[in-house]
């Protein structure tokens, strides 16, 4: 690190500066319904939980703001508390599978985190 980067610009092990990931909890609360709306390459929005949880999750949105689902846990518990502090990431949607897929498999994102931001933010 150098000094002008904070821990937050940091990725933790075994984090992956950029990763793909199915988006699990799609069976809850008629999720899948807001499937219908996203498509290869829709930009979405990342939600860590609050501290203090039982569970560390992050939680995949619509830029509307319906929830869709979230990362299967052993991302959110090294992306979830790294989000809190600051560290920036993007999510996109790179496929969206129909009802004959699994819910849990029915949507593939790609997370983009960086690591170091400009000196400007």
């Amino acid at each position: 690190m150098n000094a002008e980067t904070s821990a937050s610009d940091t990725l933790p092990p075994p984090a992956a500066p950029v990763f793909r990931a199915t988006v699990h909890g799609m069976a809850f609360a008629g999720r899948t319904r807001h499937l219908r709306r996203v498509g290869a390459g829709e930009p979405l929005v990342l939600v860590p939980d609050p501290p203090g949880g039982r569970v560390d999750q992050v939680w995949v949105h619509l830029r509307e703001g319906d929830p869709l689902g979230h990362l299967p846990d052993e991302i959110g518990r090294w992306l979830a508390p790294w989000m809190r502090r600051g560290g920036p990431a993007t999510v996109r949607a790179v496929r969206v599978g129909d009802a004959s897929v699994p819910t849990w498999k029915r949507l593939l994102v790609e997370v983009v985190c960086e690591e170091e931001r400009p000196a400007d933010a």
